[in-house]
């Protein structure tokens, strides 16, 4: 049995216009021969009936005080609404569909509300019904206890439980369409030659992820990863096929759309500060101390530098505040630098290759942009700079890689 999973976002359900472009994606793959597992979030957006922060909001308006575990079964509805919706559109045009939520579909998970971890996908009764030839409807971005309770899997969970589904049924390909037309070189907001990948590895999606590019979450890639499922990411409105996700072992079948590299792509994370704790003599475990803190006053940190006099890291703008706080208690005296953005330049070439920090530097030093910090992995370099430096940075980077070619 040929499997494939779709999912469809939020902007993609959110109009009968754009139901109707899911509705021809289905027909499409369906005539191919493909048996079809359609994973769906919420629809809309912010301010739409039932998107998720619609119904945040709706909380936030009345009282302000629901417990993680009825938060979880209210943010559940969502997809139950699209889901249900897009059974009735397909069964009204005479393709056999049936819909199930998260748990119903097999996925069973920890009990961390608002950002659960999947335990196990048991996808028996998705299997069954896909025999009976139907179009099987799941609720993205959830799952249930062993107990019994609605948990969500916290922010880009319907690419995850599109990926584990892909996974669990050894489907031949997970196409995530987004209103993009898929991945691109760097933000075409904010890079006006950005161009489309074609195909792009495991790795270095999962890097251009972790590192502000948002058209699939990091999670979804890993799961996807492990279990060595293609991905798609496609557009809605669009028939072409847009950007796979594979393993660079699998490149050579594709090689037509294959161009040599160094760089893949370019990404951000805006709105960052700089925190530089030093010792001057102070305890030798100074660095366990800060970042122990950090962790225990529930604090993310990023961009670690870590040197016998201290430790330099960045923590988002709206946690700078406490995460100084913390550290003034403990007797530091922190540097603190606002309003920097982390730039990262990202390719699965780049490894052992002589050169590519010195074009970094060179690109920015043409443009005199400040590098406040620097770290690198074997496919990614990352640059701290500010953030009012942060676009001609990119669009330096882009252009000294030749990524508008």
């Amino acid at each position: 049995m040929r499997i494939l999973v779709q999912k469809f976002g939020g902007t993609s359900l959110s109009s009968s216009l754009a139901r109707e472009h899911v509705i021809r994606h289905i027909r499409r793959e369906l005539a191919q021969g493909y048996h079809l597992v359609v994973v769906v979030s919420a629809m809309g957006r912010k301010g739409d009936p039932y998107a998720t922060d619609t119904l945040l909001d709706w909380i936030h308006q009345n009282g302000n005080m629901l417990p993680a575990r009825e938060k979880d079964l209210l943010m559940s509805c969502g997809e139950i609404i699209s889901a249900a919706t897009l059974c009735s559109i397909l069964n009204e045009q005479e393709i056999p569909a049936v819909a199930l939520t998260g748990s119903q579909a097999g996925f069973v998970t920890d009990s961390q509300f608002g950002n659960a971890r999947i335990l196990e996908v048991r996808p028996n009764r998705v299997l069954e019904l896909l025999k009976e030839n139907k179009v099987v409807i799941v609720t993205g971005f959830q799952g249930q206890t062993e107990s019994g309770d609605f948990t969500t899997l916290g922010r880009g969970g319907s690419d995850t439980s599109a990926t584990a589904l892909g996974a669990a049924l050894h489907a031949e390909i997970v196409d995530i369409y987004t209103d993009v037309n898929g991945i691109l070189t760097a933000d075409p907001r904010l890079v006006e030659d950005a161009k489309p990948l074609t195909i792009v590895s495991y790795a270095e999606i999962c890097n251009m992820a972790h590192h502000g590019a948002k058209v699939i979450h990091p999670r979804a890639v890993e799961i996807a990863m492990q279990a060595q499922v293609p991905v798609r990411v496609r557009s809605t409105f669009s028939e072409e096929e847009g950007t796979l996700v594979t393993h660079p072992d699998s490149f050579n079948d594709h090689s037509h759309g294959i161009v040599d590299r160094f760089v893949t792509g370019i990404a951000y994370v805006a709105n960052v500060t700089q925190i530089t704790v030093e010792s001057h003599g102070g305890p030798i475990d100074l660095q366990l101390q800060v970042f122990k803190a950090m962790a225990q006053h529930h604090i993310s940190v990023d961009f670690i530098n870590v040197t016998p006099s201290g430790a330099v890291y960045t923590v988002f703008d709206d946690a700078s505040e406490r995460a100084i706080s913390v550290l003034y208690e403990m007797g530091f005296e922190p540097k603190t630098l606002s309003g920097c953005a982390k730039v990262s330049v990202i390719g699965g070439g780049m490894n052992g290759v002589p050169g590519i920090m010195a074009h970094i530097v060179e690109a920015l030093t043409e443009q005199e942009i400040q590098i406040l910090q620097s770290a690198d992995s074997n496919t990614t370099i990352w640059v701290l700079v500010r953030n009012e430096d942060m676009v001609r940075a990119l669009r330096a980077l882009h252009t000294k890689f030749e990524l508008h070619l």
